[in-house]
């Protein structure tokens, strides 16, 4: 802003130029962009200048795996391979009647006291505490289960008469698959779901079942069903949280146990389980590994707000 002053001792007017309130030059001082939403900006929309992509950040947010750590936590999955392997086999041995359902019955009894024990004896009694159980209701449990299994194993073994044998034989795969599809690895995932993967190994044994000679057959088949693929997993979460050496023993023996009762039916079968429990223990650790070289994630600030402050004060 200009205003016109006289020159003291003279009769002169000049010009004088006030600084402070002249007006930005739009060639000299162009406006500066602001990344705010709440002030009017000479500038479209979509307009970022270039510090936008200053606070590009890669890969933050990425876990740097250990190769023995990762094969220690594929015994998870190889825990369940071995279990469906197992049920496969002892199936088809009592289907060929090389099986008797009181021998199966007598050592898996066995196994689920010996099991029931060492479950207390690891964390000594930490995790009934926890629930509030008695050893009297677990045996009350365990009653009620026998009983209504035993009662109802005539049904079980006429259930699927009117269903052809090929049919029961794809639908039982079918579940198995989704069986180890949907079991909790402990992976945080949506396709999760621990009730949806013990149902479907319930319902393929019940299928398989209904296709041995007797009724006693199928009562066993069921049992055995319930402690491998119920009972046997949580205790293997138990040995694998207090006792990491015995839990690998464990999935040793165990993965030596299946392959060699696969072998005593297929020869080429156990070769190809062997396999995949190898490429599962240390081929996948190796490639997941290798692939997290490749990773490229970008973070920046067009990324999705985080409340990361506690708010449940205002839930009160």
């Amino acid at each position: 802003m200009s205003v016109v002053q006289r020159t003291p001792n003279s009769g002169h007017y000049t010009s004088v130029k006030r600084v402070g309130s002249a007006p930005p030059d739009p060639v000299s001082d162009p406006p500066v962009w602001k990344k705010v939403l709440y002030e009017r900006q000479p500038f479209s929309d979509n307009y970022v200048d270039k510090s936008f992509l200053e606070e590009l950040r890669k890969n933050i947010y990425v876990r740097r795996y250990s190769y023995w750590a990762v094969v220690f936590e594929s015994a998870v999955v190889i825990q369940q391979l071995c279990s469906v392997c197992s049920f496969s086999v002892i199936w088809w041995y009592m289907d060929q009647d090389l099986l008797s359902p009181q021998k199966l019955c007598g050592v898996g009894l066995a196994f689920a006291l010996l099991g029931y024990l060492l479950f207390d004896v690891v964390d000594q009694g930490a995790g009934r505490t926890e629930c509030g159980r008695t050893r009297w209701d677990d045996l009350k449990s365990s009653l009620v289960f026998i009983a209504f299994t035993y009662g109802f194993s005539p049904v079980l073994k006429t259930l699927t008469e009117s269903i052809s044998t090929d049919t029961i034989y794809a639908m039982s795969v079918l579940m198995l698959i989704g069986h180890l599809v949907f079991f909790d690895y402990g992976a945080n995932a949506a396709v999760v779901s621990s009730t949806m993967s013990i149902n479907m190994a319930i319902f393929a044994s019940v299928c398989l079942a209904s296709r041995l000679p007797r009724s006693l057959h199928a009562f066993t088949m069921v049992t055995f069903a319930i402690q491998i693929f119920a009972l046997w997993p949580s205790l293997q979460r138990k040995l694998r949280a207090y006792t990491p050496r015995t839990y690998i023993c464990v999935t040793f023996l165990f993965a030596l146990f299946s392959v060699a009762g696969l072998l005593s039916i297929s020869g080429v079968g156990a070769l190809l389980f062997f396999l995949l429990l190898m490429s599962v223990a240390f081929l996948c650790p190796y490639c997941l590994i290798r692939l997290q070289l490749f990773k490229d994630n970008i973070h920046g600030p067009w990324d999705e707000a985080e409340i990361k402050e506690d708010l449940s004060r205002f839930l009160d």
